[in-house]
């Protein structure tokens, strides 16, 4: 990617998210420094969107588990949401009053997930280099050698979405694009499937 591309796509991405009945957004203001001072504030708001997510569901046992189905669903859409939430503020570059922004929607098997944050060129090459090694490697073999990064303390792991990926089976598209106001700041969108 070049700073002169204004579109790429990666994974299962679609501009196309179906209709739903339920679904729930949160937007995030861009202003850094409270932003930052409320950090806690986006493991509040996973956990709320959990729980939300979770009344839709029967308590009912999962197979060869005690944890029944609604308490797996509300972990799971919390560990998702608040990865993808702090991914979104970590790497967001302020600009032009946009903010953050988490949407869920619930359909009968699965829950996408849609985050948007806005980032500068060199983030979003980072991350699209990532994505693009994630996307053509073994999935276990991948995790792994993260996990040894990670113990080595090089950092850049990723890890938040190999575990989304691995402990979840959550799928992802990327969508980045360049905004036409200041084209070396690209819109970053993330999409994750859970199947429930």
């Amino acid at each position: 990617m070049n700073p002169t591309s204004t579109i790429q796509t990666f994974g299962e991405f679609t501009d196309d998210i179906p209709a739903s009945d339920e679904y729930l957004t949160l937007h995030f203001s861009p202003s850094s420094a409270p932003r930052r001072r409320r950090w806690g504030n986006y493991g509040l708001s996973a956990d709320f969107l959990g729980d939300y997510f979770a009344a839709f569901f029967p308590g009912d046992e999962v197979p060869d588990s005690k944890i029944n189905r609604q308490d797996t669903v509300k972990a799971a859409v919390s560990y998702i949401a608040n990865e993808l939430l702090e991914n979104a503020v970590k790497y967001n570059q302020d600009i032009e009053n946009l903010p953050i922004s988490i949407s869920l929607y619930l359909y009968e098997r699965q829950i996408i997930f849609h985050a948007i944050n806005y980032a500068e060129y060199l983030r979003v090459e980072q991350y699209r280099q990532f994505i693009t090694q994630l996307l053509s490697s073994d999935l276990d073999e991948f995790y792994m050698q993260q996990l040894e990064k990670t113990a080595a303390g090089s950092g850049g792991s990723s890890m938040g979405v190999l575990t989304m990926m691995n402990d979840y089976s959550a799928r992802f598209g990327w969508k980045f694009e360049a905004l036409e106001s200041a084209p070396a700041i690209f819109r970053v969108n993330v999409l994750a499937y859970l199947d429930v």
